[in-house]
C-alpha cells in the first residue's frame, strides 16, 4: 500500500494550486491532517492565496473539512473545490457555501446562501400571556 504523501499531488487549475489525494473516495483523520499540512505549506511558505482541492474521488468527507477550509477563507485566502462527486454537493454546507465556476470548480463564498434556521423562531416564555389561544394553542397557560 502507498504512503498517502506518495499518492498526494499538486496541480495548477485555472490559477489555483491544486491538492489531490488520488482515487481515495474516503477520507480519515490521517487524510484531513495531510490536507492541513499541506495547505498550510502552501499557504504561508510557499504563499498561495488560492489553493482547492480536487473532489472527483471523494464519496464521503470527515465533519472538520469544511471548518478547515472557511478558516483559511476568513485569513484572505480564496478556496476552491473542483468536480465534487454527488454526495459532497448535496451537503447543506456544500449548497450554502460553494458557488459554481467554469470547469467544474466550486468557489467558497464567506456568507450562506440563505439563513438557516434548525427551528422556527419561538415566542419567549414570558411572552406567552400574550398570545391569543387561537393563533398559539401550544401556548396557553395553564393556571392552578
Amino acid at each position: 500500500m502507498a504512503s498517502r504523501k506518495a499518492r498526494l499531488t499538486i496541480h495548477h487549475w485555472d490559477g489555483v494550486t491544486v491538492i489531490d489525494l488520488g482515487p481515495m473516495d474516503i477520507w480519515d483523520g490521517a487524510d484531513m491532517a495531510l490536507l492541513r499540512e499541506t495547505l498550510t505549506r502552501l499557504i504561508e511558505r510557499e504563499r498561495c492565496h488560492k489553493v482547492g482541492v480536487n473532489m472527483r474521488h471523494v464519496k464521503y468527507i470527515p465533519s472538520g473539512f469544511f471548518g478547515m477550509l472557511f478558516d483559511w477563507h476568513d485569513r484572505g485566502i480564496e478556496i476552491s473545490l473542483f468536480t465534487p462527486q454527488a454526495n459532497v454537493s448535496r451537503m447543506l454546507w456544500f449548497r450554502q457555501f460553494f458557488d459554481p465556476q467554469l470547469n467544474g470548480r466550486f468557489l467558497l463564498r464567506g456568507e450562506p446562501r440563505e439563513a438557516i434556521y434548525a427551528v422556527p423562531d419561538e415566542p419567549e416564555w414570558e411572552d406567552l400571556d400574550e398570545i391569543p389561544a387561537t393563533t398559539h394553542p401550544a401556548a396557553v397557560p395553564v393556571r392552578p
